[in-house]
């Protein structure tokens, strides 16, 4: 009888400690997000950036990313590429998300002269966003310092861009982006320092359009700088958030 007993409480516990490790592996994985953006412009070329949060609750999440500037301009930078982590923190119809990335290859850690290396660079770096029922906008600033010395140069780089814009209906977006690459000195082959300069100053309109969690944009206009990019710039995203 005692068998008898044993083996259908044995079953139902088993089963039972079943259904709450698939209902915590279910939860887990809802608090796991990822957003991938095909990107090009009209500097840095291909540049693709997959982006991931763990939710700690609905204010708090930790966050991840990569960018493989190494597709584009930058596989002349040693298969430039960026990781970072950081935390996002929501407060009504902002995020705030500052973040600490790296840079692999020789852009940052020899001007792209010597090998390139793992550490190259350093990235702190800030994102917020808006987005409201009829508005939208983003601040991305950048800053991308050299963490190693592989000589001859050492270069940092001031990265930063802000766009805002109107939601027309529930697939149309329009606004303006304004984006800037500042130059902000190093050192030469000889150790002298090495004053800074505008790469580029773009400035023009956006549209964007998207379903659900899908959607493409794209922004264009012109180059205030006599930079290398040329007198116009443009910039499209394809992106998917999942």
């Amino acid at each position: 009888m005692k068998k008898l007993f044993i083996f259908p409480l044995a079953l139902v516990l088993g089963l039972t400690i079943l259904s709450i490790s698939k209902a915590t592996a279910q939860e887990e994985k809802s608090k796991l997000s990822f957003g991938l953006s095909l990107n090009t412009d009209a500097f840095f070329g291909v540049n693709p950036m997959l982006t991931g949060a763990y939710a700690f609750n609905d204010k708090t999440a930790f966050t991840f990313y990569g960018i493989q500037w190494g597709a584009g301009t930058a596989q002349a930078w040693g298969n430039w590429t960026e990781f970072g982590a950081g935390l996002n923190f929501t407060a009504g119809t902002f995020s705030i998300n500052p973040q600490l990335g790296f840079t692999m290859g020789n852009l940052l850690s020899s001007g792209v002269a010597g090998r390139p290396v793992a550490g190259d660079g350093i990235v702190p770096n800030l994102t917020i966003n808006h987005s409201s029922d009829k508005y939208e906008g983003q601040l991305y600033v950048g800053y991308y310092g050299a963490l190693r010395d592989e000589k001859p140069n050492k270069n940092n780089y001031l990265h930063y861009w802000l766009n805002a814009g109107v939601k027309a209906s529930s697939w149309l977006s329009l606004g303006a982006h304004y984006e800037t690459l500042d130059f902000t000195g190093g050192t030469s082959a000889t150790g002298a320092s090495v004053e800074g300069s505008t790469v580029y100053t773009w400035l023009g309109p956006y549209v964007q359009f998207s379903k659900g969690n899908a959607g493409l944009r794209f922004a264009g206009g012109a180059n205030l700088e006599d930079g290398t990019t040329g007198p116009d710039f443009y910039k499209m995203s394809f992106f998917f958030n999942f």
